[in-house]
């Protein structure tokens, strides 16, 4: 820790103690305060910072307290936390109400980022077929969901003509949230069968395409 900041970082530890188990580590070339490892707030040159949130902006906008302010490349970044006054540092109390939505407001981000899924978290897709999904314009589960494996099949096939059945199994498990293999075997026949025709249309597409 810093020498301006340890002070009032070990402080903060201390005041802070009842909104959960409070620790620290460096961040932006300051201190970030985390509660249960969700960061609520900053220590940087000596002096506290809440991360801001609706419930507690009025408070802070009212007093004209300023945000946190560091530098990157050179340039002053505003972050989206407000200085801790002395007169708010001595009123335990408003501090540890002020600083409870600033956390309730974290957690809350930390959620909703949790539950924003990547198609890589899906059953059966690697991060390489991801990638390629990313590429032919997929990029999100509901678009994979809404097209179906068939479409996005194709649209994989005419960027890389190598890709066979196993693949369009492998979406279908990934949109219905099973291993391909444990798909009904009806379904696996199905989807095998379709893929089967698909490759064939293509052969006899390609051969018609050839000069004589």
């Amino acid at each position: 820790m810093g020498k301006v900041s340890t002070p009032r970082i070990k402080a903060s530890l201390e005041k802070l103690s009842s909104l959960g188990h409070i620790s620290s580590r460096t961040l932006f070339g300051g201190y970030s305060i985390m509660a249960d490892n969700v960061a609520f707030a900053m220590v940087s040159k000596g002096q506290l910072y809440l991360r801001a949130c609706e419930e507690n902006a009025a408070y802070f906008t009212s007093r004209n307290l300023p945000l946190l302010v560091t530098h990157k490349r050179g340039r002053p970044l505003s972050l989206n936390y407000y200085c801790v006054d002395e007169a708010l540092w001595n009123d335990d109390a408003q501090l540890i109400t002020l600083a409870g939505h600033a956390l309730d407001a974290a957690k809350k981000e930390k959620l909703e980022k949790q539950a924003v899924r990547r198609i890589k978290d899906l059953p059966n897709v690697t991060f390489g077929l991801e990638m390629m999904l990313w590429e032919a314009g997929i990029r999100d589960i509901e678009t994979l969901k809404n097209k179906g494996a068939k479409a996005c099949w194709i649209m994989l096939r005419r960027r890389c003509n190598t890709l066979g059945a196993k693949v369009l199994l492998s979406l279908e498990g990934a949109i219905t949230g099973s291993h391909s293999e444990a798909l009904p075997r009806q379904r696996q026949w199905e989807l095998n069968e379709w893929a089967k025709q698909q490759l064939e249309q293509e052969a006899r597409d390609k051969a018609r395409r050839k000069p004589n």
